[in-house]
């Protein structure tokens, strides 16, 4: 899977729970949905972006939620 096209996914999922109003319980369901929805692979690569270079172009909510709920999506 193509670097950009997880961060871009990524970024898209963290649009739809931004809307939520209770902000705690709306990283969590990004990251159970990320859990749910996403192949094992998909997550690893995207928990190595976290970690690299490419994380800055990672919306809050997702590097919020991913960094709160990492053991859920590891």
């Amino acid at each position: 899977m193509n670097n950009d096209n997880l961060i871009h996914m990524a970024n898209q999922i963290g649009v739809f729970f931004e809307s939520m109003p209770d902000r705690h319980q709306a990283e969590q369901d990004l990251a159970t949905h990320l859990k749910k929805f996403w192949d094992p692979r998909m997550r690893r690569a995207f928990l190595e972006l976290m970690d690299g270079s490419s994380g800055a172009q990672i919306s809050d909510i997702v590097r919020t939620a991913v960094r709160e709920h990492r053991a859920l999506l590891a």
